[in-house]
């Protein structure tokens, strides 16, 4: 997997281009807390060779390097590293796409100029927004695991059993469908394993401003001019419902489309209809 070096530290990501020059239309994806690129392999292979799909792995628990001890890993920090990212890679016209961690509509607002400009547009997807920061019962978990002592280490290891992923207000609420055991291992492992990378999750978790923060960085959209495609699932518990209409209505030129049959997982639950989505707002 190549990797590049940024100011936070070393991020690894999967790159489905052939590097500076290919013409084909980007898209950079990104994941949630403990997760990593591979929730969207279904969505790129049904994607198939006419897109670019660039992939980090974000310092959000899943990364196997730790980043450096002075690692600015807020919420801001870790939105303005996505806009380094696509400067280092020297991506241009891309397509953001979000699910799940909605920390990079922050890129949007206050990234360098520069950085904002190689942004074409965006796709929010079942992703966190206003002041649902970390969402739900399961981002109020690792909340409190991140703020006892062991607390995170005892959590990660617990997701090792099956009943406690899939267990009703967690993971169970994350996906109607099943995500492959071996997928969950590899993303809850370097977490689960390395103290650092812990360190990383931690620091992220505890810096997430207050709700009035929140909302004011929100009310900041309404100045990206882009086109942006909202997508959200009908039934999801954890991204409220009324999210979706309200932050189409954010953006100046926007549009929303909700699904039925998911939960906040769409890549996993609806990868076809979700890569559908994709292909006729970023015409190859």
């Amino acid at each position: 997997m190549p990797e590049v070096t940024l100011s936070a530290g070393t991020i690894a990501y999967e790159d489905t281009g052939e590097g500076p020059g290919d013409p084909r239309p980007t898209l950079v994806l990104l994941h949630g807390l403990t997760m990593d690129g591979s929730v969207w392999r279904e969505v790129v292979a049904a994607l198939g060779p006419r897109y670019r799909c660039v992939l980090p792995t974000l310092p959000l628990g899943a990364h196997r390097t730790p980043m450096r001890p002075d690692a600015d890993l807020t919420l801001r920090g870790i939105a303005l590293l996505v806009g380094e990212f696509v400067e280092a890679l020297d991506l241009r016209d891309v397509t953001l796409v979000l699910n799940d961690w909605g920390g990079a509509q922050l890129l949007l607002t206050e990234g360098p100029a520069d950085q904002i400009d190689r942004i074409g547009r965006v796709v929010l997807t079942a992703c966190e927004a206003f002041d649902n920061y970390p969402p739900g019962l399961p981002g109020r978990l690792i909340g409190v695991a991140c703020r006892t002592p062991g607390g995170l280490r005892l959590l990660m290891s617990a997701l090792r059993l099956r009943a406690v992923r899939r267990a009703p207000g967690g993971w169970g609420w994350m996906s109607k469908r099943p995500v492959p055991g071996a997928l969950m291992d590899a993303w809850f492992a370097p977490a689960r394993t390395d103290p650092l990378v812990r360190r990383d999750l931690v620091a992220y978790a505890l810096s997430l401003p207050d709700r009035p923060a929140l909302l004011a960085q929100a009310e900041r959209l309404r100045s990206f001019p882009r086109p942006v495609l909202v997508v959200w699932a009908k039934e999801d518990r954890l991204m409220p419902r009324a999210h979706g209409p309200r932050l189409a209505a954010l953006f100046p030129d926007a549009r929303l489309v909700e699904l039925d049959d998911t939960y906040t997982l769409i890549p996993v639950d609806q990868p076809d209809r979700l890569a559908a989505l994709l292909r006729d707002f970023v015409p190859a």
